[in-house]
Order: structure tokens, then C-alpha cells, then sequence
């Protein structure tokens, strides 16, 4: 192997290891609850937003569509 390839792999696994959100090195095995939790969170949300979105865009399909029959 070269040089870059393992340096490489070295970089790859200090990401690995190091939290996205503080930058800081995750030293212990140990997983914090409540970043999982605010996490899971952070998705239904975003997942809520996405559901009304289309829901919006279905129903207002439904009304035009039903104006261009009523006449």
C-alpha cells in the first residue's frame, strides 16, 4: 500500500469517530439519549413538512380540477 492510501484510512476513521455537531472527538463508548432522540425528532418534522406539502399540492389538484368540470 502507498503512503496516501493509509493516510487516507487514517482520515476516513478520525471522521468516524468524531461528533458532526461539536467537532470534538467521541473518546468513549457510550451513546447519548438525547441526541438520538432530538435527532429522530429533527426527522419527523421534517417528514410532517414533506406530508403537508403534498397534501396541500393533492388538495388544491382536487379543487382545481373540480372547477374546470363544474363548468
Amino acid at each position: 500500500m502507498s503512503k496516501e492510501s493509509i493516510n487516507y484510512n487514517e482520515n476516513e476513521n478520525v471522521s468516524i469517530l468524531m461528533n458532526p455537531k461539536t467537532g470534538k472527538k467521541n473518546s468513549s463508548g457510550r451513546v447519548d439519549i438525547n441526541v438520538l432522540i432530538n435527532r429522530i425528532r429533527l426527522e419527523k418534522q421534517k417528514e410532517n413538512k414533506i406530508n403537508l406539502v403534498f397534501f396541500g399540492l393533492i388538495m388544491s389538484l382536487v379543487v382545481v380540477v373540480g372547477i374546470i368540470l363544474s363548468f
